[in-house]
């Protein structure tokens, strides 16, 4: 298994591959050939930044049977799909911020994120594997009160920062069996394996690729398992998911209008 990593340099954004204590520095970055440029940087200290920045972000709803259930639904018939745009994504350690001036209810979603390593078009299952690079920690932060009011989830699901991704793309996992967790201030909150997912990784992207083109880079949050709840500021939520590792970000209530700009970027893919 290989553990890609992209963190802060002071060339700017660089990708690499962790061996034990260190991260061998890799060129360009893992979407294509790449070769190693000698360069190495201890693990310990680095400022690890969102593995990826997607072309875009395709989420499942209601993909767990008990997830469905606590939300008063069932699994559909089909997955439903649903995009989160890439503006919400933070890497580890960043904070999710809470739009309190718009939404009073902001939950965790704890989930096992695929990572598309080559182009994936109308697809099935079997092929559809073959174009995974790797598997990824998400965090699908929801608006619940605005899921509930609105008939399309884009602002439910689309807030700045409401996409945590890391702290690193795992390739060579098996995706039918994995433990997924979420802890809030050290209390666990959700758990569960993907084996319970309902529409399983290969029927997910086959179906998502008769829909849409996947590109190198795009990422599929797969569902979240039941135990979803409420983030205040001041909690600091973790997520787990096996062969992964974890992926930590705190929670603070978003700014008022105007005082944050200075601090939005516009995203950069490498």
């Amino acid at each position: 298994m290989t553990r890609f990593v992209r963190f802060a340099h002071e060339l700017g954004p660089r990708f690499g591959v962790v061996e034990d204590a260190e991260v061998a520095v890799i060129e360009p970055h893992p979407f294509t050939a790449y070769r190693r440029t000698g360069e190495r940087v201890p693990v310990t200290g680095l400022r690890l930044l969102a593995p990826v920045i997607p072309t875009k972000i395709v989420g499942v709803g209601r993909n767990y049977h008990d997830h469905a259930a606590e939300l008063g639904s069932e699994v559909p018939d089909e997955p439903l799909l649903f995009l989160k745009p890439s503006s919400a994504v933070i890497g580890p350690g960043e904070a999710i911020r809470l739009p309190t001036e718009l939404s009073a209810e902001v939950h965790h979603e704890a989930e096992l994120a695929v990572v598309i390593g080559r182009l994936l078009h109308r697809a099935g299952p079997e092929q559809a594997l073959e174009a995974v690079l790797g598997y990824t920690a998400a965090n699908d932060v929801t608006a619940r009160d605005l899921q509930r009011s609105e008939d399309q989830w884009f602002r439910a699901k689309g807030f700045d920062s409401f996409c945590p991704l890391g702290p690193a793309i795992a390739t060579d996992l098996d995706p039918s069996n994995l433990h997924v967790r979420c802890l809030v201030d050290g209390q666990l909150r959700q758990h569960a394996t993907t084996a319970d997912l309902a529409f399983d990784v290969p029927t997910l992207l086959a179906e998502i690729s008769r829909v849409v083109t996947l590109v190198p880079g795009d990422v599929v949050l797969t569902g979240t398992p039941a135990g979803v709840g409420p983030l205040q500021p001041g909690n600091r939520v973790r997520v787990e998911v096996e062969g992964v590792g974890a992926l930590e970000n705190p929670v603070v209530a978003r700014p008022a209008e105007g005082e944050d700009a200075a601090d939005v970027a516009a995203p950069d893919p490498a």
